[in-house]
This record gives C-alpha cells, structure tokens and sequence, in this order.
C-alpha cells in the first residue's frame, strides 16, 4: 500500500522527512517551490540567482527540520530561511563589489553585466516588468522585504510581522514607505 503524500500535514511531513523517508520532503518541496522562488525572486531581482538561492532554502530547511515547529505554518518557516539566505546574497554581493570597484577588470565586468539586456526581453510589457523587479530589488531589505511578503506572495500582516521580526505597525509603516519609494523610481 502507497502512501498519499498529498493528503498528509506538513508537521506530518517534517515528521517523516526526519525520519528518513525523501519523498515526504519532496511533497514539501512541491508545495512550497513556487512561493519560495516568487518571494526570492522579488527579493534578488534576478532569476538565475533566486533559482539557486531556493535551492539553497530547501537545503538548509532540510538540515533544520528538526527544530521546525509544527504549530507553526510551514510556509511562513521556510520564508524565514528564504529571507535569511536573500540578506546573507545582499551581504556577500556588497562585499564583492566593493571589492571589484579597485581593479579595472571587475569594473568593466559590472559595466558590461548592467548593460546587457536579455534575449527574450523584446515585449514593452516584458521590460517594464524588469524594470518594476530591478526596483523592487534595489530597495533597502527593510522596505524590500515587507513588500515582497504582503503584496507578492500575499501574507496577512500578522504573518509578516512575525517572519520579519517586526510589529504590525511596523509591518504597515515600511509597505507605505516601500511604495513610495517605488512610486519614486518608477516614476
């Protein structure tokens, strides 16, 4: 007799991905892929970066299901880690460009990166779409980070708070600063 993954919690799931049994945390994966990539993908800016850096989510949430708490919705726990490895990217990007600004090579290679536009971005529509993400990305993680959550992946803002670590003013007060800042560069 098969199991059906399908209809099993996610505490169950945890449960049993603990316990050694790979495609209980596949059904995992399959539940929770696309949220994780959309939010990291708001978050970065970049899509072959937000591929890699939900690889690295589901990876590290697999090394920590022992602490997952099944009272606690799993959604909300993996956008925990997705937010964490999306500062720990920021973080090691500032440094290597910081880094790259000394020599000439790294400085023709970011000039070179910023200005190259992608194939398949031809569409009007497409472009205005990157132009929206690039500037969803390039806002401080603090204003980033609520508005990716509550306006992109759609998280009541009780959810929110508690990812990010923050009250629900505070959660209210960064999307009215984020949007403004959007407002502002997208003009």
């Amino acid at each position: 007799m098969s199991l059906d993954w399908t209809t099993l919690t996610d505490g169950e799931l945890a449960t049993l991905s603990i316990a050694g049994r790979q495609a209980a945390f596949a059904e995992i994966m399959n539940r929770y892929r696309q949220p994780v990539f959309r939010l990291i993908r708001a978050s970065v800016g970049d899509a072959e970066e937000a591929l890699d850096l939900t690889q690295e989510s589901f990876i590290s949430a697999y090394q920590a299901l022992a602490r997952y708490d099944p009272d606690r919705p799993m959604r909300a726990w993996l956008s925990t880690i997705a937010i964490n490895k999306c500062r720990d990217w920021g973080r090691k990007r500032r440094v290597r460009r910081f880094l790259t600004l000394g020599g000439a090579l790294g400085a023709e290679a970011e000039r070179v990166a910023d200005d190259r536009v992608a194939a398949d971005v031809a569409a009007s529509d497409r472009q205005e779409l990157e132009r929206v993400a690039k500037a969803i990305a390039d806002l401080p993680a603090n204003l980033r980070e609520p508005l990716v959550l509550r306006t992109i992946e759609g998280l009541s803002q009780a959810d929110t708070a508690n990812i990010l670590g923050i009250s629900e003013k505070a959660v209210e007060t960064r999307l009215y600063r984020a949007r403004a800042k959007l407002e502002a560069a997208i003009g």
